[in-house]
């Protein structure tokens, strides 16, 4: 059925066990007697990346879906009975994956596990047009609320759309078009969910105050009948160059309070010693107030109101390193990137020193230390090591592999990647409200 892991080096003590049941579902366990509380972690493997062009947003669309009601569970029954119970609960969506997480009072984990097991088993007898209208609207609510009608709304939209190339699955973000979310049918959704919300294409993760034998009975008890799936087809090929080869460029006038550099870099896959060589170089060019660029922009030239780097970690496509600078009043964005542009090459030929290093190691240590921390953080990324690298002890020794970079390897990955002809650069220029307003009247009246 599975078996027990020991504490591994690295690992702060923290163990975890792992089990498959008949049909495909993988468990995974780690106790934590600290706190008498229980999180349940559910990761499908299924993300925008497995959607198809003239359908994206479907799986974002199915996270709503999933709170909807099941057989057992009517209408907001999943909400209402977890937090009833002092629980807390949420869904989110990514490229890669869809995941479900409750935290618990311990006592209350079984009515969990029941609720995940009900709705991954009988969604579909749940699943009506009146469900489906009513979601659809709640998530094309939240692309403009989130998205349309914010200020840079649209970036990590635009910045995507530019560093993956047109029909790469990662070309599209989670959220989906406004045209796509009207063209889902019943259909389509009823088709994804037999596709993917298999137990054969799950990872359900249990940590904190548990028994383990007991939890293990229950999972087996809910999930155990659910019959597995083999229909899924694996995700598009999501492999490129190593550099995009040539600067892209995208200039885009809205109605924002500042102007604003973002640009995306194309970096290595996530699980690879190159990719924490990576997240360390960003950690000490854009990781804080401590880093070289916010002493530089912010600090020293004052050009800038804020300035971050901060790698977006991928696993089956090039990780993106994401640059983002707000200038202050009056500030040329070509001005900023030039500055930028030189604390990058002064870096690629330098290096981090050695106390930049311990900072930006002990930056990241600290972040898995928070993660870890927590039973509900700790569930997840079990799940996102099981789900995306097939082991979920690798999240226990994450720390040890960046801890063991060396300042020669984030210098090579700096020198290799951070340079003009790798990246997707996005501009904000501001433009005057009454304009902006002109501007969408006109673009309404073409539609």
């Amino acid at each position: 059925m599975g078996h027990t892991a020991t504490a591994q080096a690295g690992s702060g003590g923290l163990t975890a066990t792992e089990h498959r049941l008949a049909n495909g579902l993988r468990v995974v366990l780690s106790e934590d007697h600290l706190t008498p509380v229980a999180a349940v972690c559910l990761w499908y493997d299924v993300g925008s990346r497995h959607e198809v062009e003239g359908r994206t947003g479907l799986a974002h669309l199915f996270e709503h879906l999933m709170f909807q009601g099941s057989a057992q569970v009517p209408g907001n029954g999943h909400f209402e009975l977890v937090q009833g119970a002092g629980g807390s609960l949420n869904g989110t969506t990514s490229f890669e994956r869809t995941n479900y997480f409750e935290t618990m009072p311990a006592h209350q984990l079984e009515l969990a596990l029941w609720l995940e097991a009900d709705r991954m088993g009988s969604l579909l007898s749940a699943l009506d047009d009146e469900s489906m209208e009513n979601q659809r609207d709640v998530v094309k609510n939240e692309r403009r609320q989130r998205y349309d009608n914010v200020p840079y709304g649209t970036a990590f939209e635009k910045l995507t759309a530019l560093a993956y190339p047109e029909g790469h699955p990662y070309h599209h973000t989670p959220i989906g078009s406004m045209a796509d979310l009207d063209a889902a049918t019943l259909e389509d959704a009823r088709n994804f969910f037999r596709t993917y919300y298999a137990p054969n294409n799950a990872v359900l993760s249990v940590v904190g105050d548990i028994d383990p034998e007991r939890t293990l009975a229950w999972i087996e008890k809910y999930f155990g009948s659910i019959p597995m799936h083999d229909g899924k087809q694996p995700p598009r090929d999501g492999t490129l160059p190593e550099t995009i080869g040539e600067q892209l460029r995208e200039v885009v006038e809205e109605d924002v309070p500042a102007r604003a550099l973002m640009a995306a870099y194309r970096l290595p896959h996530d699980g690879t010693r190159e990719a924490d060589a990576a997240d360390l170089a960003l950690t000490v060019l854009g990781g804080g107030e401590s880093s070289r660029l916010h002493n530089r922009l912010v600090r020293r030239d004052r050009t800038a109101v804020a300035a971050g780097f901060g790698l977006l970690r991928l696993a089956g496509a090039p990780s993106l390193g994401w640059l983002d600078v707000k200038t202050s009043a009056g500030v040329e964005v070509p001005d900023i990137e030039a500055a930028v542009d030189e604390e990058l090459a002064r870096f690629a030929a330098e290096g981090p020193t050695a106390e930049e290093m311990e900072r930006a190691q002990a930056q990241l240590e600290r972040e898995w230390l928070d993660r870890l921390g927590t039973v509900a953080g700790r569930a997840d990324e079990l799940c996102r090591y099981a789900v995306l690298f097939g082991d979920p002890q690798l999240a226990l020794t994450a720390v040890r592999r960046v801890l063991d970079v060396t300042a020669e390897e984030v210098q090579a990955v700096a020198k290799a990647r951070l340079r003009p002809d790798n990246r997707a650069v996005l501009v904000y220029e501001p433009v005057a409200a009454a304009e902006a307003e002109d501007n969408d009247d006109a673009e309404g009246t073409d539609q």
